[in-house]
């Protein structure tokens, strides 16, 4: 199936933002900087990856190389849940994070498809995981199952 087979949907802004605002309201009231967003999109849409629920996503050779290019789609799809008032983003001390809003609830819970359900199966479980072992402590297990990336993402070098 092709982009267009979904209305161009696949990939967008739009399908990112969605998840963003699941993933943010699954983690509730935690905040997340662009870099944790950019990660824990990667570990939702992988999350057989990590011993987790099947996957959002297929499993298609080079996955990893995704959070090398994912940073931009992120930050649009921030932006654009922004402007939809279901995403805020704060001033924190260590620089920009977000958080869902108070809207953010009612509409993950209008989420019906099967990949939306789907969907927050993936985000329950990445949030059961940073309440297990910590935000800090999953984001390292994270770092030591898919190879040091990071420097290349959060740089904006990529």
């Amino acid at each position: 199936m092709s982009n267009a087979d979904f209305g161009g949907v696949f990939n967008s802004p739009l399908e990112a933002g969605i998840r963003a605002v699941v993933i943010l309201e699954h983690l509730r009231p935690e905040s997340l900087d662009l870099a944790e967003m950019v990660l824990f999109d990667h570990v939702v849409v992988h999350t057989a990856d990590l011993g987790g629920p099947p996957s959002l996503h297929p499993e298609l050779p080079g996955r990893k190389g995704e959070l090398l290019v994912r940073r931009r789609l992120i930050e649009a799809s921030l932006q654009l849940m922004q402007r939809c008032h279901l995403v805020d983003q704060e001033s924190a001390d260590e620089g920009i994070v977000y958080r869902a809003s108070e809207e953010a609830a009612a509409y993950v819970e209008l989420l019906e498809t099967t990949y939306s359900v789907q969907m927050k199966s993936c985000a329950r479980w990445l949030a059961e995981q940073v309440e297990t072992h910590s935000k800090a402590q999953f984001k390292q297990m994270v770092r030591e199952r898919i190879g040091d990336w990071t420097e290349a993402f959060q740089t904006g070098s990529a």
